[in-house]
């Protein structure tokens, strides 16, 4: 069922002997042997020993496991939650298409592929029969249409975690339809879904998803600055934001984000051309701002400086000039330029050479006064 390479059902009996043997000794040739005879044979394993060996081992020998016998099905059936089948090549369309029935508790299932193989048959299976599903990953599904959003957004209410990147079938009224009914989710994952992630859909996810705090918009060439103010009025708390490649937007985008999402940590902006310092000085004075609202918390505890901003990739944003990106990356401490701890990524853009972190300052005042000292 899973490939050539999968374990026989000898070899894990004698895979899950030695996870069980203490020593070497008290098992027998034809199966387990305990104390007291407590424990004669695999299939009186309890439920709790064999879900604890069953997490030390693959998802493929998990999965072998679950055939045994119908008590390690039954067992592994109700216990199993997490599950990945992106190690299976061929015929993971029929995997899914056969496990999903049975193992009706999962809660994370990962299901990025190499080769496209799932099919909307499949994803509607797994609607049907995984409602606690909580995290999926239908990453490179490029055989899947809109079949399978519709499916899930009903019957999978419980997702926070949504990967469908690179899926470029569906549509943004398919993408809508499911903002409507995940209102749970917490990172979404449209990169490269050009169809689907445009500003129409943008809007259905700020008003319904106002729990979002990672998305990933790279390569969604339609998105503009409409989509963009939406989501950063509907998710305030996003943290996580990539825009890169959305050759539409303007500064509005980030000073939207700059001014609603005061817990952005990461921000891509590579190749957005049309961003120019307004932008910068936004983010810069988004800092002094959160300070003021945050005072007394603030004084409470104390300025972290992994607070703001700890990743900004500008690379191709070649309107930017040295003053603006400086007075961000004064702003934020968490933002590096020096060796081995790049978090402002400017790559291609010459001219902000002249920029620099402060540790980075720091460093080179040192080099510098010990060069002075030794003459």
């Amino acid at each position: 069922m899973v490939g050539k390479d999968n374990l026989k059902t000898e070899d894990l009996n004698l895979c899950f002997e030695k996870l069980m043997m203490p020593g070497g000794s008290g098992f027998g040739k034809g199966g387990v042997k305990m104390e007291c005879g407590a424990i004669t044979e695999w299939k009186d394993i309890p439920m709790e020993l064999l879900l604890q060996i069953a997490s030390l081992v693959d998802d493929r020998t998990v999965i072998v496991a679950s055939g045994v016998c119908r008590g390690w099905r039954d067992a592994i059936c109700l216990g199993l939650t997490h599950l990945s089948l992106s190690w299976c090549n061929k015929n993971m369309n029929n995997l899914v298409l056969s496990l999903a029935p049975k193992f009706t508790n999962i809660q994370s299932l990962i299901l990025r592929q190499d080769k496209p193989q799932l099919e909307d048959k499949a994803v509607e299976t797994i609607a049907n029969c995984c409602h606690d599903l909580q995290v999926l990953d239908l990453s490179k599904s490029f055989k899947l249409s809109d079949r399978s959003l519709y499916a899930l957004a009903p019957r999978c209410r419980k997702l926070t975690k949504l990967n469908i990147s690179g899926c470029s079938a569906f549509s943004d009224d398919a993408l809508a339809f499911l903002a409507r009914f995940c209102r749970k989710l917490k990172v979404l994952n449209l990169c490269g879904c050009v169809k689907a992630a445009s500003d129409s859909a943008l809007q259905a996810i700020g008003r319904y998803c106002s729990q979002l705090q990672s998305l990933n918009l790279g390569w969604c060439e339609n998105v503009s600055d409409v989509g963009v103010t939406s989501l950063a009025y509907g998710c305030p708390d996003l943290r996580t934001v990539d825009l890169c490649g959305c050759v539409l937007i303007t500064d509005d985008s980030v000073i939207a984000l700059a001014n609603r999402c005061h817990h952005l940590r990461s921000l891509g902006l590579y190749y957005c051309q049309n961003i120019t310092d307004i932008a910068m000085y936004s983010l810069a004075h988004s800092r002094v701002k959160n300070k003021t609202a945050n005072s007394l918390w603030e004084s409470m505890k104390g300025m972290n400086d992994e607070d703001g901003l700890r990743t900004l990739n500008i690379s191709q944003c070649t309107a930017l000039t040295p003053p603006a990106v400086q007075a961000v990356c004064d702003s934020f401490p968490s933002l590096h330029t020096c060796s081995g701890r790049h978090s402002l990524i400017m790559s291609g853009c010459l001219n902000l050479m002249s920029v620099h972190c402060t540790c980075a300052v720091q460093a080179h005042r040192m080099a510098t006064t010990f060069s002075h000292q030794a003459h």
